[in-house]
């Protein structure tokens, strides 16, 4: 709603004849190229679109996978474009260039809206429906990742420390561990007085590690209708080496760019930046192979049943007696 709204407040600012603060002329939207550092603000848009394959958890609890799933993904990369690119243009025909920074445009863009409009207390309330879309962000981030640890968990590859569950099945353990390094990286905020320069560090170790993640995914998918093209999945992506072999070389460039500093970043030195980044990585990347490498074989809490129908929930889960469609997965498939 927040977003929605701004992109109408924009476009009455414009259509009653209010100053735009931006150009909005081809030549003056298209930012100019001053070398690498003046791009390097990309790889925050990575985040934009990183975490949509979060939901493949829950795909199959959908009716139909193999149609609705790609569907979603569809819809959610157009919103994400509507709603990264229009408000961002609001914002900029309200807010003059000198006010904005990386954190604060929103609620300034609001504050300009309403205060012209005589209603300053519907700040407030924006920002409250902000801080609400903000939460329901994280806790969609939390749950989908934090769930697929847990299955991988529990084939022996962490310790059962980091499998424990509650009464209701939830991954407690790892949960835990996320609040705790969550909690850690945040205090970047206090200890760099920039908040844009903390953003932007934060924004950039986030990144590398999703890339990394992406290039591994990217890879597993050539590698795996290389190597077993006979499975049946529920949905099956087409001309897989050319989609995820683009995909791969996106975020190899993206991964480069999150170590070189943006044009104007301030707090760290240029010099240093590279490091402190290469030293989030590893920190927050080694611990996987730390514990690939230590692993036991009493690590693995799977039941005699979970082991033996493994292949089955991970590709495509058995038919319910009784659904509305008794068809195998596979004929469905097949069909398509």
């Amino acid at each position: 709603f927040p977003a929605v709204l701004l992109i109408v407040l924009g476009a009455i600012w414009l259509a009653t004849g209010e100053k735009s603060e931006t150009s909005l002329e081809v030549s003056a939207v298209v930012p100019p190229w001053t070398g690498i550092a003046s791009i390097v603000l990309v790889v925050s848009n990575v985040l934009a679109y990183a975490g949509m394959e979060v939901n493949a958890v829950h795909a199959n609890d959908m009716k139909n996978p193999g149609k609705g799933f790609p569907r979603s993904i569809a819809v959610a990369t157009l919103l994400i474009l509507v709603v990264f690119i229009l408000p961002t243009i609001a914002m900029a025909v309200a807010v003059p260039k000198k006010d904005l920074g990386l954190t604060n445009g929103i609620n300034l863009a609001f504050q300009v809206f309403f205060d012209k409009w005589d209603m300053p207390w519907a700040v407030t309330a924006i920002s409250a429906l902000i801080a609400l879309g903000a939460f329901a962000s994280v806790v969609t981030w939390i749950a989908g990742p934090s769930r697929g640890l847990l299955a991988a968990a529990r084939t022996g590859l962490l310790p059962p420390a980091l499998q424990k569950r509650n009464k209701a099945g939830v991954q407690v353990g790892i949960l835990g561990v996320q609040g705790i390094v969550v909690s850690v990286l945040a205090l970047l905020f206090l200890v760099i007085p920039n908040i844009n320069t903390a953003f932007i560090a934060l924004i950039d170790m986030a990144a590398a590690l999703y890339l990394i993640m992406y290039m591994m995914m990217f890879a597993a998918a050539i590698r795996l209708r290389r190597s077993k093209p006979d499975v049946v999945r529920t949905y099956r992506t087409p001309a897989m080496t050319f989609v995820a072999g683009v995909g791969f070389v996106a975020c190899a460039a993206a991964f480069v760019l999150a170590f070189v500093p943006p044009e104007g970043f301030s707090g760290v030195p240029s010099g240093a930046y590279p490091f402190v980044v290469a030293a989030v990585v590893i920190v927050l990347g080694g611990p996987p192979l730390l514990f690939y490498a230590l692993r036991k074989p009493g690590w693995d809490q799977r039941t005699a049943g979970e082991r033996d129908t493994a292949e089955v929930v991970l590709v495509n889960p058995p038919p319910v007696q009784g659904a509305a469609d008794p068809a195998p997965p596979h004929r469905a498939t097949d069909s398509r």
